[in-house]
């Protein structure tokens, strides 16, 4: 299983995703006439717009569940990654693809809204599934997409984040390799299936409580390490920058 996931990542990761995910970018961004950038301020802006309709899901509700499933596996675990292949250079091309990447998403949740469909209870939901199977009038291909969406989800970023997770704790005494890393599972899976069984409104009201601490603390803690550190500042933005035209940094970032 192991050689036959590092052989289908090797073609489908580097150079297939790559290649497609900044041809996408690249496009949507002269498509858009640079959306990222004439419409930052807007997108600031709405951010704190209340709804419309009482009971709604605000744009900060919304904000809150995207950020739920990128701060941790991409921001920490993926830029660490990155540092180590690609050493300081791969900061300023992490930055680059972010940029590139924001017309993208803004053409992906373009999409999601265009396409969402109502339930009986005048709920809203949607994706690229539905507009997938709309848009492109392909089933076969929207149910492929949602099909290996659930399995990325429940084997890639949820047992990746939940083992990281109980790792850590693996420094204290207490920890025990064989009944440990179950009751911090069970504890989880608990919580999980808590915001689960409630609906995407349940989901909503946790992740704008629980985000916006996360999100506070990540950014802290970054301050606080710069700050222990300030006096290196200078040199380590210098050998970003020096760095970024190395071909190996390049690929580090990529």
């Amino acid at each position: 299983m192991s050689q036959l996931l590092t052989t289908m990542d090797d073609v489908l990761y580097y150079p297939i995703l790559i290649i497609v995910l900044l041809a996408a970018g690249l496009f949507f961004t002269v498509r858009t006439r640079l959306i990222q950038f004439r419409w930052f301020w807007e997108c600031i802006r709405v951010v704190m717009q209340k709804p419309n309709k009482e009971g709604s899901v605000s744009s900060f509700q919304a904000l809150m569940v995207s950020t739920a499933s990128r701060v941790g596996t991409g921001n920490i675990i993926g830029i660490s990654t990155a540092l180590c292949l690609g050493g300081f250079g791969a900061v300023f091309w992490m930055w680059v693809i972010a940029i590139i990447g924001g017309a993208t998403a803004f053409i992906e949740s373009t999409l999601a809204q265009v396409y969402k469909r109502r339930d009986a209870n005048g709920d809203s939901y949607g994706g690229p599934a539905y507009y997938i199977e709309i848009a492109l009038h392909n089933k076969l291909l929207a149910s492929a997409f949602a099909f290996f969406l659930i399995i990325t989800y429940a084997g890639g970023f949820n047992a990746l984040a939940s083992y990281n997770l109980q790792s850590t704790f693996s420094v204290y005494g207490f920890y025990d390799k064989g009944t440990t890393p179950w009751i911090i599972g069970a504890i989880l899976a608990l919580l999980v299936g808590y915001c689960l069984v409630g609906g995407g409104r349940r989901i909503m009201r946790v992740t704008e409580i629980l985000v916006p601490f996360m999100g506070v603390l990540y950014v802290l803690l970054s301050l606080v390490i710069i700050v222990m550190h300030l006096n290196m500042v200078p040199s380590v933005l210098g050998a970003m920058f020096a760095d970024a035209f190395d071909f190996q940094k390049i690929l580090g970032g990529i």
